[in-house]
């Protein structure tokens, strides 16, 4: 293969996605747990009011697009919506970006008032937790789905808690666009370099394999020990000639796990990107699948899609919008993270990081509490959008002001209530949004 032209046509892919800042829009992924009311276990893909069974009702009631492997549905698309699920039956939606936070808030809540007198009527309930809060991951059958397998396979010989993120875990992601390559490094830079923050501010994970956990952060740990090569913090984000190119070969760099030719999926084994990728004939869907196959914490294709969110409750879900909005689309706040952060290194993001597992917001970051950068983050934003999408901000503003993570407040019920009443605060409701 000519590396020089694989290079080039990944470069092209990226470049195809810049846009004028008056056309910049904001999109969001959402994935919670379907539980059973009664057990609070999960729902399995499989079988009557299954997952499977409750995508395919949404499917036709929508009269939307569905897509199978085989004979079973994993997704649908309808206007401005996307269902589809994780590895371990997670329920996801995505909303296409929208230029508001307005309009992305109310086509959620759409969705949630089709979606929710559905799981009522079977007796289950949406839930936003980071990880499980009874079901244990060898408790949980991954979909049927050859791509699934493939990953579940290749992450045996990777990090030890790989197939905790693929069963386990339920994330906010926030997706932003770029206006060239040089607006690309500093929105890059700037959000690898709030990662550790926004793990903290975000953090919804008390439980873990059905138990309490001592730690901070699982969301983080578990993304850091699942593949050294393709997950966590990446070092090229700190590097002084960090460009399209640079990343660009750090996807050729990687194996691809899996491909598809012909309507077939297969194993590419241990096999690198740029020893499989025919840049004259193979399609821009080949790179999607490659881009979306690594799983950094900021995460490149045609925009930038911020994953260091745990799955939270409506408004905060909405608020991590807003604060990614407020912090890289206002030239202002960006230019004055850039300056805040310049300095940071690959080295200290991973120190923090280690420190806030213990610590979290009294971990220590540039000298100063994560706490206290919290706080600077969400003032900066607060100053950054009009007044009209600021109030997006308040849920996360009231947390933060008082040094509470929405894993404080799951802990706080949890010792005082038990574990039902913990979880049932985290369900999300029509009444609620």
């Amino acid at each position: 293969m000519n590396y020089k032209k694989q290079v080039n046509r990944i470069i092209d892919y990226i470049k195809s996605g810049e846009k004028n800042e008056e056309n910049f829009t904001i999109g969001a992924e959402f994935e919670n747990f379907i539980v059973h009311k009664d057990s609070l276990k999960t729902v399995s893909y499989y079988g009557e009011n299954g997952v499977g069974e409750t995508i395919l009702e949404l499917s036709n009631q929508l009269k939307a697009n569905p897509y199978y492997d085989n004979e079973n549905i994993l997704g649908f698309t309808k206007n401005d919506w996307s269902v589809s699920t994780e590895p371990g039956s997670q329920f996801e939606l995505s909303i296409n970006s929208k230029k508001t936070i307005g309009e992305l808030s109310e086509k959620y809540k759409d969705f949630i008032k089709i979606l929710e007198p559905i799981l009522n009527r079977k007796n289950q309930m949406l839930i936003a937790l980071g990880y499980h809060p009874v079901t244990k991951i060898d408790e949980i059958t991954i979909l049927p789905k050859k791509r699934y397998s493939f990953m579940f396979e290749h992450f045996k010989k990777r990090g030890n808690m790989a197939h905790n993120m693929m069963k386990g875990t339920a994330s906010v992601q926030v997706s932003i666009d770029f206006k060239n390559e040089a607006d690309f490094i500093k929105k890059y830079f700037v959000g690898s370099a709030i990662s550790p923050i926004l793990y903290t501010m975000f953090d919804n994970s008390f439980i873990f394999e059905s138990k309490p956990y001592d730690k901070q952060n699982l969301r983080q740990k578990i993304w850091e020990n699942t593949d050294s090569n393709r997950s966590g913090i990446l070092a090229l984000a700190f590097e002084k000639d960090l460009s399209y190119k640079k990343y660009a070969e750090y996807i050729l760099n990687t194996p691809p796990i899996f491909m598809e030719k012909d309507g077939n999926v297969y194993s590419t084994g241990d096999k690198l990107f740029k020893e499989l990728f025919d840049p004259d004939n193979d399609s821009d869907e080949v790179i999607f699948h490659m881009m979306s196959i690594v799983f950094p914490d900021l995460r490149l294709k045609k925009y930038l899609e911020f994953r260091m969110m745990d799955a939270v409750n409506y408004p905060l879900n909405i608020s991590a919008v807003a604060l990614i909005k407020a912090l890289f689309y206002n030239e202002k706040a960006l230019d004055d993270l850039y300056l805040k952060f310049k300095d940071v290194s690959y080295e200290d993001i991973i120190n923090t990081k280690n420190s806030s597992y213990n610590y979290g917001y009294n971990a220590t970051y540039m000298n100063e509490k994560i706490s206290d950068l919290a706080k600077y983050l969400i003032n900066l934003a607060k100053k950054s959008l009009d007044y009209d999408e600021a109030l997006y901000l308040n849920p996360l503003l009231e947390l933060v002001e008082n040094n509470i993570k929405p894993r404080d407040e799951f802990e706080k019920n949890y010792l005082e209530k038990g574990m039902r009443e913990a979880v049932i605060n985290n369900k999300i409701e029509v009444s609620d949004v």
